[in-house]
């Protein structure tokens, strides 16, 4: 075997694999507002489609995508204009900060124009050489120095929930992480939330 064929062997066992025995794929790890996290295993691992049951596409069964589209749907009864697309789709860099983000029905905010998420916001972030899909999570928590992110399929021993730090010296706040483009809420003239499940 080549050393270029043993590589691409390891990298598809490592995102693709459940390298952490002590969850099962599927397994229910967190939950916010009564939205579940399920464990993925590797960050590759697709387990087939979650569908709702009026046929809105939610995404890849146990990837970032499906819990934060699941998250919008369950929660506020939001349905993205645009049901596909992978993470690093959620962010259009060329629109102007608050604006509406068409394919996503979101208001979309810029990392450091100013604005900090609040919590429920959805929060994007870049591709990287581990992850050419970008990653996307919910905020579940802002307090003065940090937000707090809920997140699914973080790899095989990522945490459901992670902390970032902000950043405010620059004179525009900003969360301090390399990857966040921003984030997308819902407009006040969209509707606040359904009935609590």
């Amino acid at each position: 075997m080549t050393i270029l064929a043993l590589l691409t062997a390891g990298y598809w066992t490592a995102t693709h694999w459940n390298s952490n025995r002590a969850h099962s794929v599927g397994e229910p790890l967190d939950a916010f507002n009564g939205v579940a996290v399920y464990y993925n295993g590797g960050v590759q691992n697709v387990e087939g489609r979650t569908v709702a049951p009026d046929g809105y596409n939610l995404g890849l069964r146990y990837q970032c995508v499906e819990f934060v589209k699941r998250y919008y749907y369950q929660r506020f009864g939001h349905k993205m204009p645009n049901d596909k697309g992978h993470a690093r789709d959620f962010f259009q860099p060329a629109l102007a900060n608050g604006a509406v983000n068409p394919e996503r029905g979101l208001l979309q905010y810029r990392n450091g124009a100013g604005d900090l998420p609040r919590e429920e916001d959805l929060i994007v972030f870049a591709p990287w050489v581990f992850n050419r899909y970008g990653h996307v999570a919910i905020v579940s928590a802002v307090d003065e120095d940090s937000i707090e992110i809920i997140q699914q399929n973080p790899g095989p021993f990522g945490t459901s929930r992670e902390r970032l730090p902000l950043d405010s010296q620059t004179g525009a706040p900003r969360v301090a992480h390399d990857r966040v483009l921003g984030w997308l809420r819902l407009a006040p003239t969209q509707p606040v939330a359904l009935a609590e499940r």
